[in-house]
């Protein structure tokens, strides 16, 4: 039928005219139907249009419902007489908006017919009049096309985070029924570790076709649970893959984690989400997720009854961009490892690693205990004696000089608070002595009873030439820590030993420690795309007074109380810090933080234990561990 109509004779008949040489009077018939028809399939139905067959009326509705969502334009281009008396064809231009990025332009031609009395057309439809080359028995639908997510890359072009893979692991209902269903969720639920009674009422209340998801594993995780998950009746593991770090543990706060959309991420997207969509769902994978998942496609398809699909037309996927880090692989790792010799049930822990030359961010580590929280990057902590090195930048730039002799008595006075050292501060180091051990030794009342060289602004001016106390937009979160003027002199006191209203992260120490290597006001960066507006500090860091500080931290090596690193290769540099916080335990004593800070070459670190013995005995040994 359709090719016999093609080779007709045809004569154009204008669609807009008011004298048709189809009516033969003022009328057209054939202009308006094709005119009404038009109209209909711009609504996705072929309304009350006259059809030869009005099977077809429903036919269409079904083949059409799978589009109902896309909006779709359909005009009339002509209206053909043909030299059979009685029949003509319309050519209607479809334009389907598949996407926001294209849209799905065709021409179909249709035959119309008049009915037996001669002044009533129908149309005679057919499948191939929705698209070309449609077939009867096909039916039509979308798909999506997912895209492929960007990797994170680090240091050197390293893949960090990609496609591994993984297992999916579940219930299978169409091999269960009955009470066996509930049965087999419960023992899966155990062996996976999950909720039973929460799995068991879910897989109950999903169809009688669903695979019940209870748990994603790696590959390498999920070994020792499949002898046993393999015995349960209907237990199923779907092999996937899922972006991923290369072990669970790697940056994991940071780079956060990607999953299914939450309802809450559906609703804020307007609309660029669905529901089962993949997305970021914390740390960095979420904040880049545009970049990263790139944009999916669209395929119009058509199925044939043999279930084989035919793309009618397609969109294609825009596959996500991949975000760099300057994190390194084997540094990363290593910090990982170095945190995890706190041993099982161990505090809080974080660890910072920075390339001082360029400012690049190579490793930030966050312990067991830190439960998920990123306190390598936002914690807020006193950093006790670690901060000492701001403190005597602060003391020089007041003219005491390395050699000056100070005293560091026992306790010391100010305003009727008592101040001391540590508990093992050196006997030996008590006394006058050379500031240079001063800082070596961690005294804290040698600096304590030279607070009156300083001005209110002066320890926050030094702060700041180290690189803390001044918020940077770096990309992702980061506490840069705060060193606001002194109110009382109890408070000028303790902000001096890193104490009183002196707070800061493990990034920001490591961030003073790399000022010192450098030269200059280190800004860190681990997005080297994003772009980041430093604020330079009133008072620059030279390069004179960042010597004096190399060698005021070598000598805690040397001669201090980081002696313990003297037989780690490279010349290091380092500086301890204990610093109290909380409530009294039962002995009275205040708990204590552990921190130590440390340079060798182009590499500045920063320890953070939360709760520990000192510095050098608690957070000293993770440090140690890295170094090595």
């Amino acid at each position: 039928m359709r090719s016999l109509r093609l080779g007709m004779t045809a004569v154009l008949v204008g669609v807009a005219s008011a004298c048709s040489a189809l009516g033969g009077d003022d009328t057209d018939p054939a202009a308006d139907l094709a005119a009404d028809l038009a109209a209909a399939l711009s609504e996705h139905s072929l309304g009350d249009v006259p059809l030869g067959d009005e099977a077809q009326r429903t036919a269409f509705a079904e083949l059409v419902a799978p589009l109902d969502e896309v909006p779709v334009v359909v005009d009339v281009v002509d209206v053909l007489e043909v030299e059979e008396e009685g029949r003509a064809e319309a050519t209607l231009a479809w334009r389907w908006e598949v996407s926001d990025a294209a849209a799905w332009e065709y021409e179909t031609t249709v035959a119309l017919t008049q009915g037996g009395d001669g002044s009533t057309w129908v149309v005679a439809w057919s499948p191939d009049d929705l698209a070309p080359g449609l077939a009867e028995g096909e039916t039509v639908g979308l798909r999506t096309l997912t895209p492929q997510r960007g990797d994170i890359t680090g240091d050197g072009g390293a893949v960090l985070v990609t496609e591994r893979p993984v297992l999916r692991y579940g219930l299978d209902k169409t091999k269960v029924e009955g009470t066996q269903v509930a049965r087999s969720a419960r023992r899966i639920a155990r062996i996976l570790d999950v909720d039973a009674a929460a799995y068991a009422e879910r897989a109950e209340a999903m169809g009688a076709e669903a695979f019940v998801e209870a748990v994603v594993l790696r590959e390498d995780d999920a070994l020792d649970v499949l002898p046993a998950f393999r015995r349960v009746p209907g237990a199923l593991a779907v092999r996937d893959t899922l972006p991923l770090a290369p072990t669970r543990e790697f940056a994991a706060t940071l780079l956060g984690r990607v999953g299914p959309a939450t309802a809450e991420v559906v609703e804020e997207s307007g609309g660029r989400i669905v529901a089962g969509d993949e997305v970021g769902l914390s740390g960095l994978q979420a904040r880049y997720d545009e970049q990263l998942r790139g944009s999916p496609g669209t395929a119009v398809v058509a199925r044939g009854a043999d279930d084989v699909l035919r793309t009618l037309f397609e969109v294609p996927a825009t596959d996500g961009a991949d975000l760099v880090t300057t994190l390194s692989p084997d540094l990363q790792q290593r910090a990982e490892d170095a945190l995890a010799t706190l041993g099982a049930g161990a505090p809080a822990a974080a660890l910072v690693a920075i390339r001082p030359s360029d400012g690049a961010v190579l490793a930030t580590a966050n312990g067991e205990g830190a439960a998920g929280a990123d306190l390598a990057a936002t914690g807020q902590y006193a950093p006790g004696s670690t901060f000492k090195v701001v403190s005597s930048l602060a003391l020089l730039r007041s003219g005491l000089a390395v050699d000056d002799v100070v005293s560091c008595p026992a306790t010391t006075v100010v305003d009727g608070r008592s101040f001391k050292n540590y508990d093992d501060y050196p006997s030996s180091a008590l006394g006058d002595i050379p500031f240079v051990q001063a800082i070596a030794q961690s005294c804290n009342t040698a600096l304590i009873t030279n607070a009156d060289r300083l001005d209110p602004s002066d320890l926050s001016a030094a702060a700041a030439a180290l690189g803390l106390g001044v918020d940077h937009d770096l990309g992702f979160g980061v506490y840069f820590g705060q060193v606001p003027p002194a109110e009382t002199e109890t408070g000028a006191a303790a902000d001096l030993i890193g104490q009183g209203t002196v707070l800061a992260s493990p990034f920001a120490m490591a961030t003073v420690a790399s000022s010192v290597v450098e030269g200059r006001t280190v800004l860190p960066v681990l997005l080297p795309d994003h772009e980041v507006q430093q604020v330079a500090p009133q008072v620059p860091l030279t390069g004179r007074e960042a010597g004096t500080l190399r060698g005021l931290m070598r000598a805690v090596v040397t001669t201090g109380s980081g002696r313990f690193l003297l037989d780690v290769p490279g010349e290091i540099g380092a500086k301890t810090g204990t610093a109290e916080y909380g409530e009294p335990g039962a002995a009275g004593d205040l708990p204590t933080h552990a921190w130590m800070i440390a340079t060798r070459g182009d590499l500045a670190v920063a320890v953070f234990v939360e709760t520990g013995v000192s510095g050098s005995q608690t957070a000293g040994p993770v440090l140690e561990a890295f170094l090595r």
